[in-house]
């Protein structure tokens, strides 16, 4: 697979603000078009699926949320905020909602959106879980409980923490350690160029984009996830250690239309790694 692939297009969306949000368009620009909200400290330089979507004539498009790469920070952001921010860039782009996937970090956020009217579907793919949630945190060891504790207590200080990771940082911690089944992907050279610029461009934006972010995500969410009303797919890795506590089954049991698919043989490189079987569920649900 092919993973570090150019866009065929940039832009950005004026925001009623004053703030633009930034975005890339990957694969065919007339085809079926599916909203991508890429992991943790990663925007539009993030794609999936390599020639795919050319080849299945989809427009794929990644979002910088606001204070990553080039879309603007919002000193006021929250996941709601970002949800009607995806929204509008949705409408903006497609005429409505539109098939929805997102990764990682970038889960929370998207499920903001579709609580706000962006997503026709939604389809997560490894995604970072609500680590704050009562049923989960228990089952976080005891140093990321003590974070947890701080991003409660003292979220300034949190965050001051999380701008200390520069690109080389995080993206030694995603990829130094991984299970085998993770090499195929980790280990590429074209997704680990791809990795290393999107880290470049989303650390670039300072605090307000990946620290900012970390704060909100390992917050409560407080979203009413019972109220997402259009179907929700959460594909996980059987073994992917780091994005949920117990593979998604909480998260999945809160949202009253959602399926939790666990693959056997798959890590936190899923999306890479299946790239198909996901823009199949985003499209094509069911078939």
């Amino acid at each position: 697979m092919h993973h570090d692939t150019a866009p065929a297009a940039t832009g950005s969306l004026p925001l009623p603000d004053g703030r633009t949000l930034a975005y890339a368009e990957y694969g065919d620009p007339d085809g079926a078009p599916v909203l991508f909200v890429p992991g943790a400290a990663s925007g539009r330089r993030m794609s999936f699926g390599g020639p795919l979507p050319h080849r299945r004539r989809i427009r794929l498009i990644s979002i910088d949320r606001p204070g990553l790469g080039a879309s603007t920070p919002d000193p006021e952001k929250t996941l709601r905020s970002v949800g009607a921010d995806l929204t509008r860039l949705a409408h903006a782009l497609t005429g409505g909602p539109a098939p929805t996937v997102a990764n990682s970090q970038g889960a929370p956020f998207a499920l903001a959106a579709a609580l706000h009217g962006a997503a026709t579907r939604l389809v997560l793919a490894s995604p970072a879980d609500e680590a704050a949630h009562p049923a989960l945190r228990p089952l976080l060891p005891a140093h990321f409980q003590n974070l947890l504790d701080t991003v409660a207590t003292d979220p300034e200080q949190a965050a001051r923490t999380f701008a200390e990771y520069t690109a080389d940082g995080l993206f030694d911690m995603v990829l130094g350690s991984h299970p085998p089944c993770d090499a195929p992907v980790y280990t590429d050279p074209g997704f680990r160029r791809m990795f290393r610029a999107a880290l470049e461009e989303g650390i670039a934006g300072g605090p307000p984009g990946y620290p900012a972010d970390t704060v909100l995500a390992m917050s409560p969410w407080n979203l009413d996830l019972d109220r997402i009303a259009v179907p929700v797919s959460i594909h996980y890795g059987a073994h992917d250690r780091a994005h949920s506590p117990d593979h998604c089954r909480t998260l999945a049991s809160r949202i009253p239309a959602a399926r939790l698919h666990t693959d056997p043989h798959a890590g936190g490189s899923l999306l890479w790694a299946r790239p198909g079987r996901i823009l199949d569920d985003a499209l094509h649900p069911g078939g």
